[in-house]
């Protein structure tokens, strides 16, 4: 019997190239499109939500296009020289060369419209991404280098503010530089420049700097006007009855509004008008923050006539029992109901939505620009009370703050300083929503006033949560005519209807697509075949 013979087929490295060539051909699919995503992104028709990872993802897919190339020569080069030297070398190096010639072209295109020093071109038909003739006018007036550090953390996106920068920068002949900065791997700088919380950008110009809260070109134009005309800026905190200290750090005090002020060029300064009875002529505004005790008639006749010569106040009341008012009139809050239609009402607001009932949450803000950067931003309110706005005034107020329906204004104090149950009562509790804090302005003496129900919210212990401390700085920057310097002439986007197509266009489109196309590739396939096989 013969002796049967197994063979074994020998495993090479040879069939092991197409994986490197599969590896090639798919990644180098991923290059083209995100070459495609960058191009479109350069161009400011498409926005990336993170540009560094697209262009890493860009050099990634790029590279490993190369290496399956390689794999796929070193595992089979005998196939690689029959390419090289073959007759499908001779004809397909012809596009092989236009595809690169393209490529190139390109990037060219890229490299010297999009990244070139002059003003990049803006291809949108609105200018949605060219700069206000305002902000244009502004730049080119600049008398010294200005140097602008944004402190972006990496949770923090950087594209939008990236660009305008970049447009800041192309748009002022050398005088305009930014960098970015990530506060949690440099906080000693941040801490240095006075910067708290993310997405903040510093500007300097000489010895003067500005502190913008928002990467928006009106904030920083409104900077930049504020850097090429310095002036001193001074707000009073006033003093005398219990008042948040500004300069001891406690949980309670007012220090970090006080560095936030001074890091934005105020001038912080305190006033006792017991002792001066007079206020500075320099005053921009005056705060009155959660005073424990009532201020005094003719306290509140100066306050009054400083605010009709158009001045300005921020008035931030506690709820009674949280203070030492027991029941002593309240000449402030008479002046406030009187003269400007906003009531405090004897009241502490709780606001069962809240994880805390005592900590009433904002709901909505008013149209405001106190609140119009904040509208996607929670605050909140401890031991608050609520205000009531005479909409028939000679000035009406404008709400800034209201919380949910899910609150009330709780009048029986008995309950909340005992054990007993706290509950809505529609006879003598104030029914929610309710109003937090609100705005009035008198556009003949450019007098502003801006009244909260609560000063806890930006203590030291509430400052850096969410946005109660810009709440604050925003309210301030309002009330002493700093929220703004300029109206720019912003482009009006323009509005794009995609009208789906109809029945009989989606059934054009198909069979275009489905049937005639492949179709005629397919009958152009045979056709040649069976042209090659009749010749022999």
């Amino acid at each position: 019997m013969a002796k049967s013979k197994t063979s074994k087929k020998k495993i090479t490295a040879r069939q092991f190239a197409p994986i490197g060539l599969w590896l090639a051909g798919i990644t180098l699919l991923a290059t083209v499109i995100l070459l495609a995503f960058k191009l479109l992104a350069s161009a400011g028709l498409y926005l990336p939500l993170n540009a560094r990872r697209l262009d890493l993802f860009l050099l990634i897919s790029a590279g490993v296009a190369i290496l399956g190339l390689a794999v796929f020569a070193l595992l089979d080069p005998q196939r690689v020289r029959e390419f090289l030297t073959g007759r499908q070398a001779r004809y397909g190096s012809n596009a092989i060369i236009m595809l690169i010639a393209s490529i190139g072209i390109l990037v060219v295109v890229n490299l010297i419209v999009f990244q070139s020093p002059v003003t990049p071109l803006d291809l949108t038909e609105d200018k949605s991404n060219s700069l206000a003739p305002e902000t244009i006018e502004v730049l080119r007036s600049l008398t010294s280098p200005v140097q602008a550090t944004a402190f972006f953390t990496s949770q923090y996106p950087t594209d939008t503010a990236s660009k305008l920068l970049e447009n800041y920068k192309a748009n002022a002949n050398g005088k305009f530089d930014y960098t970015f900065v990530d506060p949690d791997q440099n906080p000693v700088l941040a801490q240095q420049a006075g910067i708290s919380g993310d997405g903040k950008i510093y500007l300097q110009m000489g010895e003067a700097h500005e502190i913008i809260s928002y990467a928006s070109e009106q904030d920083i134009t409104a900077a930049l006007i504020r850097l090429i005309n310095p002036g001193q800026r001074v707000i009073y905190f006033l003093t005398g009855h219990g008042e948040r200290d500004i300069e001891q750090s406690a949980e309670e005090a007012y220090t970090q509004v006080k560095s936030a002020l001074e890091a934005k060029n105020y001038t912080v300064q305190t006033l006792n008008l017991i002792a001066d009875h007079k206020i500075p002529e320099d005053a921009k505004a005056i705060i009155i923050a959660g005073p424990l005790k009532p201020i005094t008639a003719d306290e509140a006749t100066l306050l009054g006539d400083y605010v009709t010569r158009g001045g300005a106040l921020v008035v931030m009341e506690d709820p009674i029992p949280t203070t030492q008012f027991g029941d002593s009139p309240d000449p402030l809050a008479d002046y406030l109901s009187t003269k400007w239609g906003i009531a405090l009402d004897n009241d502490v607001v709780i606001d069962t939505s809240s994880n805390q009932p005592l900590y009433a949450v904002a709901d909505s803000y008013g149209n405001h620009p106190i609140t119009e950067k904040l509208q996607r931003l929670v605050s909140f309110f401890p031991a608050a009370r609520s205000l009531a706005l005479d909409s028939q005034a000679a000035i009406p107020p404008v709400p800034l703050i209201t919380t949910t329906q899910a609150s009330w204004g709780e009048t029986d104090f008995s309950t909340l300083q005992g054990s007993g149950q706290v509950g809505y009562d529609a006879n003598v509790d104030m029914p929610g929503p309710l109003v937090l804090a609100a705005s009035a302005e008198d556009t003949t003496s450019i007098s502003r006033i801006v009244v909260f129900g609560d000063s806890d919210f930006a203590s030291d212990k509430f400052f850096s949560q969410y946005a109660n401390g810009d709440m604050l700085i925003n309210a301030v920057d309002w009330a002493a005519g700093q929220e703004k310097q300029l109206n720019l002439t912003s482009p009006q986007p323009i509005t794009r209807t995609l009208n789906p197509p109809s029945s009989l266009t989606l059934g054009l489109i198909a069979l275009m697509f489905v049937i005639v196309l492949p179709g005629l590739v397919i009958g152009g396939g045979i056709t040649s075949w069976l042209v090659r096989r009749s010749k022999g």
